[in-house]
């Protein structure tokens, strides 16, 4: 799992390799991220919009941006968190992912980009 803090809004996130829904022979890998989005800051904030890049390794660089993560614009509390798994597939079986967060601090209105920390994806048998 890797962690970034941001303004106090801490990002986690962890991967996992989905053999299940992959075809190597079609050089189609399939990962989920778990992400875990905890507000230690003092004031209430809601989730906006997501920019990602996504590196392939030996293919295409991508970016996905739209608003909310899975359909929703979660508000956090302070103390509290919120928890989502969405996914991704590749094309190499070795990739990373990076981004940001774009959070509305509810009392005033104002706009934060938070931090999504760099996560590595790799096929299990290539990790050697």
């Amino acid at each position: 799992m890797v962690t970034q803090k941001t303004k106090g809004i801490k990002v986690s996130v962890e991967t996992e390799y989905q053999p299940k829904y992959s075809s190597p022979r079609q050089f189609h890998y399939v990962f989920t991220y778990k992400v875990i989005i905890k507000n230690e800051s003092e004031n209430t904030v809601q989730l906006k919009r997501r920019h990602w890049y996504i590196k392939d390794a030996s293919y295409t660089d991508r970016e996905v941006e739209g608003e909310g993560v899975v359909g929703q614009m979660p508000i956090i509390e302070p103390g509290q968190e919120h928890i989502y798994v969405s996914g991704c597939n590749l094309r190499s079986g070795v990739g990373k992912m990076f981004g940001t967060y774009l959070m509305e601090r509810i009392i005033d209105g104002k706009m934060l980009e938070v931090l999504i920390p760099e996560f590595t994806m790799i096929v299990p048998e290539r990790n050697n």
